[in-house]
This record gives C-alpha cells, sequence and structure tokens, in this order.
C-alpha cells in the first residue's frame, strides 16, 4: 500500500474493523471514530489498541492522513455528518474497505465465501484450518471468531480466504462488495432473497452473484451448495464446479452421522469417504457448512484429509453463531444470529434438534431491514417453528423512514396470527423480570438477534446463571 496512514469513519463495523487491521498487519497507522458501537467489536478495537473518537466530528480527521475510509452506515453521508462532508471536501482520497481490500488481494490466491446465510462460518473455518495446519493464510472475517487472535491477518502464505458480502460496497458505490476481491475461487452457501432494502426483487439479487461467478478465471473452482437458487447460478460456467451438502444427491456430502455434544459424520466424494469429521457446532446447517469448506480445501489440494479433519475437530465456533452464552446453568443460553429468515429458521431447528425435550424460548429483536420491511411479514408466519414462547423486542430504529418500516405492534400481530405465543417487550428491566418469572430449569432459551436487544444479550445469561447455577438440586 501506498500510503502511512488511514482514518476509519465508522471503524466499528465488522469490515472496517478488520480492514484496519489488516492494514496495521502491513504498518500502516491507524485512527478512527464511530458512534453508537457495542462488543465484541469495540472491546476488540480497544485490546488492538486502535484509537477511535466517540462520535463523528470533522475535528477528528487527521491533518497527516494519506486516505480516509468511510463506512456503508446510513449515517455516513456528506450531507448529515460533518467527519464525512470534511473529508470528501478535504482533498485526500476518500474509499471504501472494499476497495482497499481490492488492492491487497491484487496479488494473492483469493477464495471468497459468498451466500445469504453461513459466510461467516465458512470463512472462519476454512481460514481456522489452513491456520492449524500452519499454511498462514490471510484472511478476513465478518465475525469475531473464538479461537482466533484477531478476525483478519496478513499471512506469508499464499491463500487469502474472504468473506464475500453482496451488500454495496460504499454509500457512492452501487458494485457488491464481493465484486473488488479479485476471487479466484468461490464457495456458494445459498442464494435465496436477502436485503430487500437494497435488492427489492430477487432477480436483482441474483445479478452481482452471476457476476462474481461469471468473472472467474477459467482454472478457477466453484464449490456450490444445494440450495437451489445457489445451484442454478452455476450452470453454464466455463470453470470447474463442484456440489455439496447432507445427501448423496451432492458430490461432497455427509453419511453416517452421530448428532451429540460432539457430532461426527463421514465426509463422502460420491461414493468414497474421504475421512471421518467431528465438531461441537450445533445443526444439520453446520454439518453442511463443514462439507462445503472441505470440499474447497480437498479439491484444491490445499490440505491433507488429515490436516483437514485436526482443523474441523479444534474449530469453537464463530461469536453470535449458536454460541453457549451461560456456561455456568443448566439452562443453556445461546446466541443465533437472526439477521434473515434462512438464518432465524437454522438457528431454532439446530436448538430443537439439540434440546428436543426442552421449551424454547426465543428472545428476537428485528434489527436489519430485512426484517423490518412491510414487504417481509409473511416470514413472521412459520419462522418462529418450535418456540414455545416468543418475547419480540422493538425493531431497531436506524434508517426506518427510508424504507416501509413495520411496527413492533404488526410483528407481534402477524406472529400470534400464526398461533405463535408472543409478547411484545421494550424495558430491557420489565422484559427481564418477565422473563426470570417465566423460566423453568428445563428450558432452553434463544436469542436472535444482529444487534444487542438494549443490552440484554449480555444480562440474560447472567440472569440464567443466577437463577440455575449447575451446582443448584
Amino acid at each position: 500500500m501506498k500510503f502511512s496512514k488511514a482514518h476509519f469513519i465508522g471503524i466499528a463495523g465488522k469490515g472496517m474493523s478488520a480492514t484496519a487491521l489488516l492494514l496495521r498487519q502491513m504498518g500502516v497507522r491507524i485512527t478512527g471514530s464511530d458512534e453508537g458501537f457495542y462488543p465484541p467489536v469495540s472491546d476488540y478495537l480497544k485490546h488492538e489498541n486502535i484509537p477511535f473518537a466517540s462520535g463523528y466530528r470533522k475535528e477528528n480527521l487527521p491533518d497527516d492522513a494519506d486516505v480516509v475510509v468511510i463506512g456503508k452506515n446510513a449515517k455516513l453521508t456528506p450531507d448529515s455528518n460533518e467527519e464525512v462532508r470534511a473529508a470528501m471536501e478535504g482533498g485526500k482520497r476518500v474509499c471504501s474497505f472494499a476497495e482497499l481490500l481490492q488492492e491487497m488481494t491484487a496479488d494473492s490466491d483469493n477464495i471468497v465465501v459468498a451466500g445469504s446465510y453461513g459466510k461467516s462460518t465458512c470463512t472462519a473455518l476454512l481460514a481456522w484450518c489452513l491456520k492449524v495446519a500452519n499454511k498462514d493464510p490471510s484472511y478476513f472475517i465478518g465475525e469475531i471468531t473464538n479461537g482466533l487472535e484477531r478476525h483478519a491477518h496478513r499471512g506469508r502464505g499464499a491463500t487469502f480466504v474472504l468473506e464475500g458480502d453482496e451488500y454495496p460496497a460504499s454509500n457512492w458505490d452501487d458494485r457488491s462488495k464481493f465484486l473488488l476481491y479479485n476471487a479466484g475461487s468461490v464457495l456458494l452457501t445459498s442464494a435465496t432473497h436477502d436485503h430487500i432494502n437494497v435488492f427489492p426483487t430477487h432477480a436483482e439479487y441474483l445479478a452481482p452473484f452471476r457476476s462474481l461467478l461469471g468473472a472467474l478465471p477459467a482454472d478457477g473452482l466453484v464449490v456450490v451448495s444445494s440450495e437451489p437458487h445457489a445451484r442454478a447460478l452455476t450452470t453454464g460456467l466455463s470453470c470447474a464446479t463442484v456440489t455439496y451438502g447432507l445427501d448423496d444427491k451432492a458430490s461432497w456430502h455427509a453419511e453416517n452421522i452421530a448428532r451429540g455434544a460432539e457430532t461426527s459424520f463421514d465426509l463422502m466424494r460420491g461414493g468414497e469417504k474421504i475421512v471421518r469429521l467431528s465438531t461441537r457446532m450445533l445443526g444439520d446447517h453446520n454439518i453442511e457448512n463443514m462439507v462445503g469448506v472441505a470440499a474447497m480445501l480437498l479439491e484444491r489440494q490445499l490440505l491433507s484429509p488429515e490436516e483437514l479433519s485436526a482443523g474441523m475437530r479444534t474449530f469453537q465456533g464463530v461469536k453470535r453463531r449458536m454460541e453457549l452464552l451461560s456456561p455456568a446453568s443448566k439452562v443453556p443460553v445461546y446466541e443465533g444470529f437472526g439477521s434473515s429468515y434462512e438464518k432465524a429458521r437454522s438457528a431454532i431447528a439446530a436448538t430443537k434438534l439439540h434440546f428436543p425435550e426442552r421449551r424454547l424460548i426465543v428472545v428476537f429483536e428485528p434489527h436489519t431491514f430485512t426484517w423490518r420491511n412491510r414487504a417481509a411479514i409473511a416470514a413472521y408466519d412459520d419462522v418462529f417453528e418450535g418456540a414455545s414462547r416468543i418475547f419480540i423486542f422493538e425493531p431497531a430504529s436506524q434508517g426506518a423512514a427510508g424504507h416501509a418500516q413495520l411496527t413492533q405492534d404488526e410483528i407481534v400481530a402477524r406472529t400470534r396470527a400464526a398461533n405463535y405465543d408472543a409478547e411484545a417487550i421494550n424495558d430491557p428491566d420489565e422484559a427481564l423480570q418477565r422473563l426470570g418469572d417465566l423460566l423453568r430449569a428445563d428450558d432452553v432459551v434463544l436469542l436472535l438477534t444482529s444487534g444487542e436487544l438494549g443490552g440484554l444479550i449480555r444480562r440474560i445469561p447472567l440472569l440464567v446463571e443466577m437463577k440455575f447455577p449447575h451446582q443448584a438440586s
């Protein structure tokens, strides 16, 4: 990189913070600013000793910054944000983090993980397996990963693994971020309709994925899941394509699955058993993620089956992806990343699969535009299938005026109309009291959000550990 100092406006975003880490490892000095930030990323930045200001002000811009990186947040526009406006008018280079990743990946062997769900786990698992095998990959992960020192790393190995987001690169650049990542191979997990505020129709959503796959080199590789929309995108590609899934309709698949606290299965390529793999991750969706990652690493001959097995067995999971938050309690509290219908359904299905006899209590926050948009209201008809009781937190307000925002009352009414036991919660203290009165020792609690539930994301596990400790009779 031909600069020595970068300033990040919106640095506490996961992609922004990861890019800042990559630059710092390359010798670039970093400053930044943000507001309304919360753990784990804010704590992570502080732990890494990256200074950032709280709040947006033009005075935050360092005179000696060579480049200003601006995030995609709706608040980061020159008409409403004085720091962004000063950056745009200041004469320094202004860019998105995706543009910087484009420059960083120009000369590496890049594996891009794309799809409407499963991206973070698959990217983290690819990076973890390569790291455990001492391949020292570079990686860019959109979530914090347990066991990894940081969620972005500039390695000395040839391989660069990137989580590829279809969301626009910036508020002035409508290109999907993953189109800038110089993909050599793609792991495509899914292509169900998402981000309806940006892609109103499914056809519009699929267009950037077609561009991503169509730009692959002739010697590239696509590893694609059994999800029908993803599979359809690979028709007619000139590069090699292999399929993966849970059953033998896919070339790479799982057989002889033994589910439990540790789940194991045979990894199959066609009719040939390659290796038996094990994991402590919950849910069939994570078995499928493992099969896809295994297919990419073994098809590309980046690891041996034995190296793959060691990586899979020791992977500790991605934060907020079916993460156990109450280890000191006999009532499990899991956090699932509930940013879309498919992610919420996978989390609920995984919880019911592993705890079939327990009453499932779901605490849900409609945080993303996908959940708050009126066009998506039908998703509430069956998304909570399997839950005994549902608490619905108030929808996020950011950007509400820019789309057809659902109210909390409308969401609760629609959920109740589908015969689910649902109620609204607003005040965190009152919600904690109501939940505490309801909980039994044979329950399991699932927190579904991409936000923080007004702080309940931390307070509910503490309540459960205090009320139902392991040593209680």
